[in-house]
């Protein structure tokens, strides 16, 4: 079993910055792929990033691409999302999420076994 708890989301103004984290606990021994989706009220869930645990390979969706950045800290068990330029598209509440290792990139969710609760990020004009 892996928890997953996130933290960091607000509400900011477009064009600025915000970070949010996801805590990693259970069974962090082994690789795992971790992700970050996004869902916008009356939208699916979309994919956003995701990294391997160990290696730190990562992939962006094209529509954050340049302007967010996935990261891991494998010794705090924490993975990151570092999201710059913000838009008003951007509004969302963003999950991190994870499952175990492929090579493959992992862009549907339902590719994934653990989920966080979500935090919400509001991008104001």
């Amino acid at each position: 079993q892996v928890q997953l708890v996130e933290s960091g989301g607000g509400l900011v103004q477009a064009g600025t910055s915000l970070k949010l984290s996801c805590a990693v606990s259970g069974r962090t021994s082994s690789n795992y792929v971790m992700g970050w989706f996004r869902q916008a009220p009356g939208k699916e869930r979309e994919f956003v990033a995701q990294i391997t645990w160990i290696g730190g390979r990562s992939y962006y969706a094209d529509s954050v691409k340049g302007r967010f950045t996935i990261s891991r800290d494998n010794a705090k068990n924490t993975l990151y999302l570092q999201m710059n330029s913000l838009e008003p598209e951007d509004t969302a509440v963003y999950y991190c999420a994870s499952r175990l290792y492929t090579s493959s990139v992992v862009p549907y969710s339902s590719e994934y076994t653990y989920w966080g609760q979500g935090t919400k990020v509001t991008v104001s004009q």
